[in-house]
């Protein structure tokens, strides 16, 4: 794998079709291929294929099926990573499940830890139990889902012998309109206390059980500076993000190096 000082994302803020994974994943297509510049990642919202459902048994497919497979053919195409969460079923459960497909067709995956209990999503789905960093040309990425950004243990930057464990987190979200306001301030604390770009990608327009979304999807650098904002309609862009000025920051604030040392028990309550 290259490495490379700069990665290249694009944001896919994106209205969805309800529950209908034909119609979205060609809708998905279409915008993927009408950007112009090469990509190094490209970030679609929570539940890309079906808006966010708690119908699991009827919306599920096991990995490596249609959803999966065309990951790998839009990642091979594009020469980019392509990420966003999915409904699949596995050993008798269902996930809200994270999938990461690489140009060269492998797959991993982070399910979402947390569940969205007002939506009674952990009555529907199981949670996650690791959190696992991906490396991608050079870079380490923490991949989260939505809720998730509300709890910032599960996502804190730990000291890695002489580095942080990432530099990039990412989210991808379903998350609704009335609490915007949370997700605006939540993604650039993430960014600041855990010294790393900060990504959130949400979705517009209102699913088939009326919750409207306001997309919102940002970047912040590791000072919690906004770099991009979609605002609240349909929007796909592309930024670039540097990894040498992280590190310069890190070099001449290296806050990270009187974190405090703690483990999580990552085992979930059956």
């Amino acid at each position: 794998m290259s490495h490379s000082s700069s990665l290249k994302i694009a944001l896919i803020q994106t209205d969805l079709y309800w529950k209908d994974k034909t119609a979205n994943l060609s809708m998905l297509e279409e915008k993927i291929w009408g950007i112009k510049e090469k990509l190094d990642l490209i970030i679609l919202p929570e539940m890309f294929p079906t808006g966010f459902s708690m119908d699991a048994p009827e919306l599920a497919e096991p990995m490596n099926l249609t959803i999966c497979k065309w990951m790998k053919q839009i990642s091979a195409q594009t020469k980019a990573v392509v990420t966003g969460s999915a409904i699949i079923q596995e050993n008798g459960n269902y996930y809200n499940r994270l999938i990461w497909v690489t140009p060269d067709g492998s797959v991993k995956h982070y399910d979402k830890r947390h569940l969205f209990r007002m939506a009674d999503e952990h009555d529907h789905y199981a949670a996650g139990k690791s959190q696992p960093i991906f490396e991608w040309k050079g870079w380490k990425i923490c991949p989260q889902v939505c809720y998730d950004l509300r709890f910032p243990v599960w996502s804190r930057n730990y000291r890695l012998y002489d580095q942080m464990a990432y530099d990039l987190i990412f989210y991808v979200a379903s998350w609704p309109a009335p609490r915007a306001s949370a997700w605006d301030q939540l993604l650039p604390a993430r960014a600041i206390e855990n010294l790393a770009y900060s990504v959130g990608v949400n979705r517009v327009g209102t699913d088939g059980n009326q919750v409207p979304y306001v997309g919102h999807s940002a970047v912040f650098d590791f000072k919690g500076k906004e770099l991009i904002h979609l605002g609240e309609k349909e929007r796909v862009e592309v930024i670039e993000l540097e990894k040498t000025e992280l590190e310069n920051y890190r070099s001449k604030f290296p806050a990270w190096m009187d974190a405090d040392d703690f483990t999580i028990d990552r085992r979930v309550q059956e």
